[in-house]
């Protein structure tokens, strides 16, 4: 499935839950079916934009007699007060598919704007801050974007393009060294492989074996800071990428620990929806 058809799919699914059943009744009940409107997205703060191809989406679905045009770039910067889009058509299409757009523009751009939060955090330290696999269900791939829009990076997109051997695929092989084997034994050789390491019994045994990339988890900044020296000494060219109970208070000094990635779900699980809102005016 393409993002486009994904996306399509998406959009049926948000629009079902709102809409199911008579439809939006008190639009259709108190709203005349020929009166034409005029409606304005705008930014109520400070704001990284992401989402309006699928609002506009949503609103096709609705109505495809509705224009909408965005005002703003995908990644662009807005302020309070600053217009997003604007939406011309049946007044009453307009209201009964107001709620799902700024559902998914207030979540998505949220995402961007926390993905700059973060960024700008590490600014100077060279180490990038990466996306995880924890995403609301059905909207990876557009949080995913939101995160990149913000200034951040993608980490894997899902359990089917980068090998990450973790605690809990370690206990069940019996240590690194069997999951590695076991590991050479079938990936293909494009398909790169990650180690979570714990402690340095560990990270010896992962650089040792060849790991392309190791995650140095749950680590306070006196572990990570050793770590960190260690690996660079048994490999300098090996990945490195600090994870767990990474905040925006803390990435700054967890960047500063000589690490090339730092993940964290706080850019998509951890961002707070933003205020966008949709004032409709209305005409014969």
């Amino acid at each position: 499935m393409t993002m486009g058809e994904a996306s399509l799919d998406l959009v049926r699914k948000a629009l079902a839950e709102d809409l199911h059943g008579y439809g939006d009744v008190t639009s259709e009940w108190t709203v005349p079916a020929d009166l034409a409107g005029r409606g304005v997205i705008k930014a109520r703060q400070s704001l990284v934009v992401c989402g309006l191809p699928l609002a506009a989406l949503v609103m096709k679905e609705v109505d495809e007699r509705a224009l909408f045009r965005p005002l703003v770039e995908e990644g662009a910067a807005a302020e309070d007060g600053d217009s997003l889009a604007v939406i011309e058509g049946p007044a009453r299409s307009i209201l009964s598919a107001e709620r799902t757009m700024l559902n998914f523009l207030m979540h998505l751009s949220g995402v961007a704007t926390q993905a700059r939060r973060f960024a700008q955090a590490v600014e100077g330290t060279g180490a990038v801050v990466v996306d995880t696999r924890k995403t609301i269900p059905g909207l990876r791939a557009w949080e995913k974007r939101a995160v990149v829009l913000g200034g951040c990076a993608n980490h894997r997109f899902g359990l089917f393009d980068l090998v990450l051997i973790k605690n809990n695929h370690i206990a069940a092989a019996g240590g690194v060294r069997t999951a590695m084997e076991r590991v050479k034994r079938k990936r293909p050789h494009y398909l790169k492989v990650e180690v979570e390491v714990e402690n340095e019994a560990d990270l010896r045994e992962a650089i040792a074996c060849g790991a392309d990339l190791i995650m140095l988890d749950n680590q306070d900044l006196r572990s990570l800071r050793h770590l960190v020296q260690l690996a660079r000494e048994l490999d300098p060219k090996v990945l490195l990428e600090a994870s767990g109970r990474v905040t925006l208070d803390t990435v700054r000094a967890v960047a500063e620990m000589g690490v090339d990635l730092i993940s964290t779900s706080a850019l998509t699980m951890g961002a707070p929806p933003v205020d966008i809102s949709l004032s409709l005016s209305v005409g014969s």
